[in-house]
């Protein structure tokens, strides 16, 4: 897979990718990521990427034309031709679902904004999906391309150590959702908390009915809004 990330801050990323499983997916050639500076598209002297949005009104508005010629540029770099996202409030959420989704794609192009937002032409003119990792508001677009090149690498064929690792995840099963059961390591009593007794057993069919009820009372509890009958 090739990722392509259309930034202003490209240092941002440098320890973020240069670590844990990204790094050694990168190291194996699982993925190549490479990054580019939208600013290196604006016009000289002053290397302007936003202005003053036109109505009026607070913050500044990223300008069409850097972002346009960005885009070109980086398009002509690989000829597959890549999936455009745009990272946006405005944009469907992002699930797991959604990670696997796009873990099966040969290109990812992730767009990362700044200030108050894209010139809407923007959004219009590359016809790239808009994703959005909450409701919330961030900065900008470099946060949320992280979270989505970490969920997305993990799940590439040999970037984790087991390739089960990930089933067992929270929300990686579409069919049932909800969050992973409680796990735990030595020693077998740390501080009067003691290891539940059945994972001790070694019998793995009580241990994985234990599981499913302790995943099932974790997920009521906690987001009941995953189950379809809470």
């Amino acid at each position: 897979m090739r990722i392509d990330i259309l930034t202003i801050f490209p240092e941002m990323f440098e320890s973020p990718l240069g670590h844990s499983i990204i790094k050694r997916a990168r190291d194996v050639g699982l993925v190549d990521i490479a990054l580019t500076d939208i600013r290196d598209f604006a016009p000289p002297p002053h290397y302007k990427v936003d202005d003053k949005p036109y109505g009026g009104g607070p913050g500044m508005v990223m300008l069409c034309q850097p972002m346009f010629d960005c885009f070109e540029y980086v398009q002509k770099l690989n000829p597959e031709k890549g999936r455009a996202i745009l990272l946006t409030p405005q944009g469907r959420p992002f699930t797991q679902q959604k990670a696997v989704e796009l873990s099966r794609e040969k290109r990812l192009i992730l767009i990362a904004g700044r200030y108050e937002g894209f010139d809407e032409r923007i959004r219009i003119g590359l016809d790239a999906e808009q994703i959005s990792i909450g409701d919330y508001v961030l900065s900008g677009g470099e946060l949320p391309a992280m979270v989505i090149i970490d969920a997305v690498v993990r799940l590439l064929p040999g970037a984790l150590g087991d390739e089960g690792s990930a089933d067992d995840d929270s929300f990686s099963n579409p069919a049932a959702p909800g969050l992973e059961y409680p796990q735990y390591t030595r020693p077998e009593d740390f501080h009067g908390m003691k290891v539940p007794d059945v994972l001790l057993s070694g019998n793995h069919g009580e241990i994985e009915k234990w599981r499913r009820a302790q995943a099932l009372e974790r997920t009521k509890k906690n987001r009941p809004d995953l189950l379809k009958n809470p």
